[in-house]
C-alpha cells in the first residue's frame, strides 16, 4: 500500500475502533512514510505558537500525540513536563521511545477524558482535527481540563474547517465565555515535499476563568 492509499485508508475509518486499529497497523512506518513522501511540517508552526505564550515549566498535554513528533520538538525547545494522549496504543508505543513524555495516556478525543478539571497549563493538538478523525465536540473536554488562563493550541485542516461545524463551534465557545481567541496563523501547506492540497491553520485560544 503506498502512502496515499494509507492516508485514505485511515481517513475513511468509520468509527473510533477502526481508526485505532488502522493507526496501530501503520504506527511503525508512520513517521518514515510521512517524511519520505510528504515532508510533513504541521508540528513546527504549532510549536512556534505555543512557545510564544506558554513557559517551559508548564504542564502540557499533547492531545492526539501520534508517534510523538510534537513532543520531540517541544523537548528540544526546553519543555520537560509533557504528557501524551492518543487513541492508538501502537502510536503511543512509538511515542514512548522518544523519551520526552512523563506520562502516556490512551484516550479518545470527543469522549470524556480521564483527567481532573483544570489540570493542564496548555494543550497542543496537531493533525487531529481533520477528515475522519476528531470533531469539534472534543473542545468541551479540552477546555475542562485546561487551567483558567491556560492555552489550547491546535491545527485544523482548512478544507475540513470550511466544510464542517468548526466555525460555529469555536465561535459559540467564545460567545459563551469559555475561551478567547488569541491568534490564528496564516494558511500553510502541511507537506513540504509534495503539494497534497492539504493546508493547515494554527489556532490559539486562552481559557477564561
Amino acid at each position: 500500500m503506498n502512502i496515499e492509499d494509507k492516508v485514505q485508508w485511515v481517513y475513511s475509518s468509520q468509527n473510533n475502533q477502526e481508526l485505532t486499529e488502522r493507526y496501530n497497523v501503520w504506527a511503525k512506518d508512520y513517521e518514515q512514510d510521512l517524511d519520505d513522501q510528504f515532508g510533513y511540517i504541521g508540528p513546527e508552526p504549532a510549536v512556534d505558537m505555543l512557545v510564544k505564550y506558554v513557559p517551559p515549566d508548564a504542564r502540557i498535554l499533547d492531545a492526539g500525540a501520534g508517534t510523538g513528533l510534537v513532543g520531540q520538538i517541544l523537548h528540544q525547545r526546553g519543555y520537560r513536563h509533557l504528557e501524551a494522549m492518543d487513541i492508538s496504543p501502537g502510536m503511543l508505543k512509538e511515542a514512548e521511545q522518544k523519551n520526552v513524555y512523563t506520562a502516556l495516556h490512551q484516550g479518545i478525543l470527543g469522549e470524556a477524558l480521564d483527567f481532573p478539571t483544570a489540570c493542564f497549563d496548555a494543550i497542543i493538538s496537531v493533525g487531529v482535527f481533520t477528515y475522519g478523525h476528531v470533531g469539534s465536540d472534543a473542545f468541551d473536554e479540552l477546555i475542562r481540563i485546561t487551567k483558567p488562563g491556560g492555552y489550547i493550541i491546535f491545527t485544523v485542516s482548512v478544507g475540513h474547517y470550511e466544510n464542517s461545524d468548526f466555525h460555529s463551534k469555536l465561535t459559540s465557545l467564545e460567545l459563551s465565555g469559555k475561551w478567547s481567541k488569541v491568534e490564528t496563523s496564516e494558511k500553510f501547506r502541511a507537506h513540504a515535499k509534495k503539494d497534497s492540497g492539504v493546508y493547515l491553520q494554527v489556532w490559539v485560544y486562552r481559557i477564561n476563568g
